[in-house]
């Protein structure tokens, strides 16, 4: 056999898999059980400016988060437009 009538076999092959799988009706869908909403809502924890981490006491900080996990050390509603991460 040349290669050329391997590949049509192996064409034909593929062919009879796709019509007979289409000529089956399908599965009919699995029912899994509803789930129910958490009853505990995740609170987000701002940081508090106590002045150890280079921030004056009082200022609130801007909390945004890296991919990373690092958070923004500039202050709430800064004007800038990139985030300082420390």
């Amino acid at each position: 056999m040349s290669k050329m009538d391997d590949l049509r076999a192996m064409r034909e092959a593929r062919y009879e898999q796709m019509s007979a799988r289409a000529s089956k009706p399908p599965a009919p869908p699995a029912r899994t059980p509803p789930v129910a909403p958490a009853k505990t809502a995740a609170r987000q924890v701002e940081p508090v400016a106590d002045g150890t981490d280079g921030t004056a006491p009082g200022e609130t900080l801007c909390g945004h988060r890296a991919i990373s996990g690092r958070t923004c050390t500039r202050e709430q509603g800064h004007a800038a437009k990139s985030h300082r991460y420390s």
